[in-house]
């Protein structure tokens, strides 16, 4: 009874029943590994006793027989040895011999020989039977131990229940000793010494290795072109060369891979965005072209990637200045690197503005436009200013404004003037803000059915219901982008911009920004709000009065305000006098010289204030300003002076009594004040525009063609009227078409006649 208790009880059918199929084949299978580990622990501690048992045999004296009896002397005296040794035994007892052979057989395991597997003792134990059956099994050498594996729970798939296995980690603590042994002091090889090559000699040697991989880098580039989506793979390749580790060839093989990649991705990206498959779309079956085309998107998607992650450590090398390890690079390499990576960036900044990671490119290139170094700042720079021209829905200027607006207020306003001067090539001219962005372009409502029944008859109807699937029809198959989304976009980056602009003009009146906040003002000027105009002209004011701007930044102040003025801003009951005071003064201080640069602000100021104010305008300031003009034009440069001049023809023509400046004959009393900084009081009337005469005899030809057309009344017709290509134009565009900045004259000077100089030449002679 108590053998049946010890032993372990059948688990019953039901319990089978209750248990998985795969639970027992796991719990067997646990079973068969612990008996076989425990196995690998009994070989174990035999190997151990074998290896003890074969140094003791092997620590064993000289052997009982010399096999080699070579000398007689030595022999004679072993044998004297061996019988002196084997005295004791004689002396002995016959009880002690005894005990001594039974002690003999039980130590027979020390000298048996271990290799053959019969039994000794004739009577064995129990439990060593299971021990001797497995002794008897050959011996298999393995090469490497066996791995033991952990069962885990299974996963059931459609295919079936898949058994789940793992590794058990084993730490072998006799590896290392065994490496240990194994490494061996190696000789030294003496390596012959390398001949030193020339400069000419290494010179032709770097030409040629560079010809090999220019010539790699073409066959590279064409296969890549010629069928891309095969050869996809040899992207990889080529982008792999931008690690070149050749010290002759890296930094030019560098630029040279960069610029081809960049024209690369510029041809083989398709017009659209790629995005990521979804795991419907990846279980999905598809034919073999789809499948070869998303191999393609995502091989291209990934270089692309990495090639602007390379591109973006090419900058930040340069910027960190330091050294790797292969010093492969010098430093003095890193900008000329840093400058190719840049230039890349911004042609993939203005190519490609609706493929992937663009938002990332442009947070490489905003900070890059305020950098030290000209050259980067300009590139990124007109970058961006392409950008704003060629974008014409608004989505890519709207990533590159917000981050230009973060950069600025991250910053506290300490950046180049450059970065905010880009605003001014923004194309946002069809934005109607007059009206609340609810009301812009509201879509078009269809009738409903109770509406067709009142109005219509049950023919029109019929006829309304298809031309309205007609047009539903029409609306989703237009691929332009609707223009009720590009305003939306529109509206988003103007507010960005004010919010900017509105900004510095509050916390950063001293800064450097200003001049382009006014410049960016005066050209956005109609599309602000009027809830700001108020405001925004007080402002504009206070900063004029304060003296701490320069006359170009006190222009664009005046610019700005009627360019206010003259949108939205008719509604506004406010006096611009004080703005038309401030210009009045400033004429005088403009820059004769080469940098006439705020005259082009003062004939547009002249166009907003005078032409397009026309009933606003008293005659006083009309004739104040007309002789202002003329007395400015005798100081300025030739293009000046016509533009100036042809501002004046206009108010001539805008204010046809202003005719009197041509009389001698004053009008009215009082005497003209030519030094009073108030227009309306500088007696004007009394006055005439004797400087006419003087332009008359002006060394420019296009000069004296205005002078004389002005002294004769600015006439349509007639001897003394302008061309139809002076007279259609406006005052800006003659002032550029006449610029001298390019060194030239225009129109060109005639050559003086050669055969007068020879004549001279003959007769003094």
């Amino acid at each position: 009874m108590k053998a049946r208790r010890n032993k372990k009880q059948v688990p019953s059918f039901r319990k089978l029943l209750k248990t998985s199929k795969v639970k027992l084949e796991n719990k067997l299978k646990n079973k068969q590994f612990k008996q076989q580990s425990t196995l690998k622990k009994y070989r174990k501690e035999q190997r151990k006793l074998r290896q003890a048992v074969r140094d003791a045999v092997s620590k064993k004296p000289v052997p009982l027989e010399d096999p080699k009896e070579k000398r007689p002397g030595k022999r004679i005296e072993r044998e004297e040895e061996e019988e002196e040794e084997a005295l004791p035994l004689d002396m002995m007892d016959e009880d002690d011999l005894q005990l001594m052979k039974d002690l003999g057989q039980r130590a027979s395991f020390l000298t048996r020989d271990l290799s053959s597997s019969e039994p000794i003792h004739a009577k064995k134990r129990k439990h060593e039977r299971v021990i001797d059956k497995y002794e008897k099994i050959p011996r298999t050498l393995q090469t490497a131990p066996e791995k033991e594996l952990i069962h885990l729970l299974p996963i059931k798939d459609k295919s079936g229940i898949i058994p789940q296995t793992r590794e058990k980690p084993v730490t072998d603590s006799n590896q290392d000793e065994e490496d240990q042994e194994e490494t061996e002091p190696e000789e030294e090889i003496v390596e012959e010494p390398i001949r030193e090559l020339t400069l000419e000699e290494h010179l032709i040697e770097r030409k040629k290795k560079l010809q090999e991989k220019k010539m790699h880098i073409a066959a590279l580039a064409s296969a890549i072109i010629s069928d891309p989506e095969s050869n996809i793979k040899k992207l990889k390749e080529l982008r792999c060369m931008l690690m070149e580790q050749d010290p002759d060839v890296a930094v030019t093989v560098r630029k040279l891979v960069t610029v081809s990649l960049m024209e690369l991705f510029k041809d083989i990206t398709p017009s659209y965005k790629i995005r990521p498959l979804t795991e419907a779309e990846k279980s999905t079956k598809i034919r073999k072209e789809t499948q070869k085309l998303r191999e393609f998107e995502e091989g291209l998607v990934s270089q692309y990637k990495f090639y602007l992650e390379n591109l973006e450590q090419m900058v930040k090398d340069w910027k960190q200045r330091k050294l790797k390890k292969s010093n492969v690079v010098s430093l003095k390499a890193y900008k000329g690197l840093a400058e190719v990576a840049v230039k890349s960036l911004c042609e993939l900044l203005v190519a490609l503005p609706h493929f992937n990671f663009h938002n990332n490119i442009i947070v490489l290139i905003v900070p890059l436009m305020n950098d030290v170094s000209k050259s980067i700042s300009e590139m990124c720079c007109e970058a961006v200013k392409k950008l704003f021209k060629q974008d014409k829905l608004g989505q890519a200027s709207l990533g590159v404004i917000k981050v230009i607006s973060g950069f600025v207020k991250g910053r506290n306003y300490e950046v180049r003037p450059e970065m905010l001067k880009t605003f001014l090539c923004l194309r946002i001219k069809e934005v109607e803000v007059k009206k609340d962005t609810e009301d812009i372009n509201k879509p078009k409502k269809f009738m409903t059915f109770k509406e067709k029944r009142k109005s219509l008859s049950r023919m029109q109807r019929k006829w309304k219901k298809a031309e309205e699937k007609l047009e539903r029809e029409l609306r989703e198959a237009e691929a332009s982008e609707s223009t009720e989304k590009k305003l939306k976009l529109h509206t988003e980056t103007l507010n960005i911009v004010f919010v900017t602009y509105f900004r510095i003009l509050k916390k950063a009146q001293r800064s450097p920004l200003l001049p382009a906040v006014l410049e960016g003002l005066a050209k956005f000027a109609h599309l602000i709000n009027v809830e700001f105009f108020d405001d925004l002209l007080v402002v504009l004011h206070s900063l004029i009065e304060s003296g701490d701007l320069s006359y170009q930044e006190s222009l664009h102040c005046v610019q700005t305000a009627f360019h206010i003025l003259s949108g939205q801003g008719d509604v506004l009951n406010i006096d611009p006098m004080k703005f038309y005071t401030h210009l009045y003064k400033t004429l005088f201080k403009l820059h004769a010289g080469a940098t006439n640069e705020g005259v082009e602000i003062v004939l547009q100021c002249l166009d907003v204030m005078l032409t397009k104010r026309r009933k606003q305008v008293s005659q006083q300031r009309a004739l104040a300003f007309i002789k202002r003009l003329c007395t400015l034009a005798l100081h300025v440069l030739p293009n000046s002076s016509i533009g100036i001049l042809a501002t004046n023809r206009i108010l001539m023509h805008t204010f046809p009594k202003t005719d009197l400046l041509l009389d001698n004959e004053s009008q009215g009393s009082g005497v003209f004040l030519p030094e009073l900084e108030e227009p309306e009081y500088c007696n004007a009337q009394n006055t005439a525009l004797w400087e006419l005469h003087a332009l008359r005899r002006h060394y420019h030809p296009i000069v004296q063609r205005f002078a004389a057309h002005l002294i004769a009344g600015a006439p349509s017709e007639g001897s003394e009227a302008l061309k139809p290509e002076l007279s259609r134009r406006s005052a800006a565009e003659l002032f550029e078409a006449y610029s001298m900045a390019a060194m030239t004259f225009n129109p060109p000077v005639e050559s003086s006649n050669s055969k007068k100089k020879v004549d001279f030449f003959i007769f003094s002679s």
